[in-house]
């Protein structure tokens, strides 16, 4: 219908857009100046306590500023009651005392029509619910009880009951003047093949009034009495009112709930959002009988940007879960997503909450999963991924569902935490961090000219379990700090393959104890000697000795070491190298000393003893200036080494006095 210039502003003219937007809202008034038709409220589209929700009645405006809706009063109504814009039009006409402009017939005689059929729905809902206090509607009333719901629910809902006869609402609506066509045109009634009178579709049922946003009953529901029937629930069929795919049922309740700030919940059936609300979770919807549609998808984001899904743990509820986030990968905006919670096997929610509370309820609630954990654990679950070509078809997968996602920050996130979980899928990120491993396990050293951003100021801060738990933090156990020392040893040969040519001899000599050290520098040795080096030199020994090289490599002690950091320069790295090995050695020739040294007390050696014992500790300190000059400062506490040799002469001198 095409509207006359200037009735729309007209509308806006005797509109004040506070009175529309005042019965949604609860005005701050702290902060609302009411003399300048200037009002601020918590935003009835998105969940928050401020008030970021401002309506300027001057220029007959409103806009949020955490969520950015904004509109005139035909918006407002249309967002907020989920009507038309010609609906929206008439319902600000009519209150503003407006006549609508004249229609063409045939738009004019479907309003009328619709108008009428809506009034047949509300007769047949006073008579349903007239029915379940009958005699017939004993065993219903009886049901009802048994599953808990109260007298309050059953009239909140306004639950009625279909009496088991072939035209009994026929009969009942027709002998109160109502057309029979108007019977089968609200879906109240259905004319049989062979052209006879008109038989009630709903019979021998309880049944649930569907009402659409604006409250206005569109269809009904109907569960079976009788086991044996051929379908346990049934819909109304689509009609002038009611479209099944873009209905919901306890829309209109639901959205004023969720605009509280109650959370959006949508679940299978009508007993369920009845449960649910029953237990105080008021904001919950249900499609009806179908899978969600994207309309009704629509219709929930336009409720709530993050509804909670709970379907049954069964694989029906399963595949469910899977078909909804399908469909709404491609409809997927900053802010919009689904949540989700997969009910124990068995279970409706009405069993939840009847079985361990409201409280369990609001647990599962709480820990709703992302919808991303779903389509990761469906992509991988029961997939075997022990080759290149398996784990090739996971990616292609991965791909395609990226693809499908229009919005690219959101296809962007995505990509990143599918990355992210691949990585700890696969252990890929067992050194160096995801992004960061080189073609040798994560262990490439940084880069000539490369720098670090500038550093924040230093916060002490007490130390973490795993760090007070690291070898580097329990270094002072002998065993520990000489497989760190032989460790440092061959990452620096390792990262420098020249120092391997200038060190080749003691490198070979020196003893290495730790488990896959020896390997290690034996592998090293002779690909250099071989005059293997650069890349084929990694890629070599990852064939050769990868695991052990990889556990080297890991170790954040030797990633952030210097002579491991800068590859490029050498003569650190030779300093490093020599130093590293002339600590060892002067801690390997100090325990020879000693050991020899014990031997000789426990035997009542001659008075030679503790004129070794001495040269061993000058052997321990002249051991430590072999490599560099006699003025460099290796970092070694020569003072203490010395003080603790010598209270061991001192020992043995007393042991052999006693003796």
């Amino acid at each position: 219908m095409s509207l006359p210039p200037g009735f729309l502003e007209e509308l806006r003219a005797r509109t004040t857009l506070s009175q529309i937007v005042g019965r949604k809202v609860i005005w701050d008034m702290r902060k609302s100046n009411q003399a300048k038709g200037d009002w601020w409220a918590p935003c009835p589209f998105h969940q928050e306590k401020t008030a970021s929700f401002h309506v300027d009645d001057r220029k007959g405006f409103y806009y949020c500023f955490g969520c950015h809706a904004k509109g005139d009063a035909i918006g407002f109504l249309k967002d907020a009651e989920n009507m038309s814009f010609m609906e929206a039009v008439e319902t600000l006409a009519r209150e503003a005392g407006m006549t609508m402009p004249a229609q063409d017939p045939k738009a004019a005689e479907r309003a009328d029509r619709r108008s009428e059929l809506a009034r047949v729905m509300d007769e047949a809902v006073r008579w349903f619910r007239l029915q379940l206090s009958t005699g017939a509607g004993a065993e219903a009333r009886d049901y009802l009880s048994r599953r808990g719901l109260s007298q309050s629910m059953q009239d909140r809902f306004e639950i009625g009951f279909a009496p088991d006869g072939r035209q009994a609402l026929f009969q009942a609506l027709t002998g109160r003047g109502i057309p029979a066509d108007h019977l089968v045109a609200a879906g109240l009634c259905a004319r049989p093949d062979d052209g006879g009178q008109p038989y009630d579709r709903f019979r021998n049922r309880i049944v649930f009034p569907i009402r659409d946003a604006r409250g206005r009953c569109i269809a009904f529901g109907g569960r079976a009495m009788d086991p044996n029937a051929r379908a346990k629930y049934l819909n109304s069929p689509e009609t002038e009112l009611f479209d099944k795919g873009r209905s919901l049922f306890n829309h209109g309740p639901a959205r004023e709930a969720a605009g509280r700030g109650q959370q959006l919940i949508v679940v299978e059936g009508y007993m369920d959002v009845i449960a649910l609300v029953g237990a105080g979770f008021e904001a919950a919807v249900a499609p009806l009988g179908t899978a969600i549609t994207e309309d009704q998808l629509r219709m929930i984001w336009r409720i709530h940007p993050e509804p909670v899904v709970m379907l049954d743990g069964d694989t029906a509820g399963q595949r469910a879960a899977h078909r909804l986030i399908d469909l709404a990968l491609p409809m997927l905006e900053a802010g919009l997503s689904l949540r989700f919670v997969m009910l124990p096997e068995g279970m409706d929610p009405d069993d939840l909450i009847r079985a361990q509370g409201r409280e369990a309820m609001a647990r599962l609630l709480a820990e709703a999963r992302p919808m991303i954990d779903l389509l990761w654990q469906r992509e991988t679950e029961g997939r075997v991924l022990d080759s290149p070509e398996r784990r090739a078809a996971l990616d292609k997968s991965l791909r395609e569902l990226l693809r499908r996602i229009k919005d690219p920050s959101i296809r962007t996130h995505y990509g990143e935490e599918f990355k992210r979980l691949r990585q700890e899928l696969f252990g890929v990120a067992r050194s160096g961090g995801p992004g960061r491993a080189g073609r040798a396990g994560g262990w490439q050293p940084a880069q000539p000219g490369e720098r670090r951003a500038g550093r924040a100021p230093f916060i002490p801060v007490a130390p973490l379990p795993e760090t007070r738990n690291s070898l580097l933090a329990r270094a002072s156990d002998q065993p520990i700090e000489d497989y760190l020392r032989e460790a440092m040893i061959l990452a620096i040969a390792l990262t420098h393959p020249s120092c391997v040519e200038r060190f080749e001899t003691e490198l070979a000599d020196v003893e290495l104890r730790a488990a896959g050290h020896d390997r290690l520098r034996n592998a090293l040795l002779a690909a250099v000697r071989a005059g293997v080096g650069g890349e084929d030199l990694r890629d070599r020994l990852m064939k050769e000795v990868g695991a052990d090289l990889e556990k080297l490599m890991s170790l954040p002690y030797i990633r952030t070491a210097p002579p491991v950091r800068k590859a490029w320069d050498d003569e650190l790295a030779a300093m490093c190298l020599a130093e590293e090995l002339a600590k060892l050695e002067a801690r390997r020739g100090a325990e020879e000393e000693l050991a020899e040294a014990v031997e000789d007390i426990e035997s009542l050696a001659n008075e030679g003893l503790t004129w070794r014992l001495s040269q061993a500790v000058d052997a321990r300190n002249r051991a430590g200036r072999t490599r560099l000059d006699d003025d460099s400062d290796l970092g070694e506490d020569r003072a203490a080494m010395s003080n603790w040799l010598q209270e061991l002469v001192e020992k043995a001198s007393e042991i052999k006095k006693k003796r």
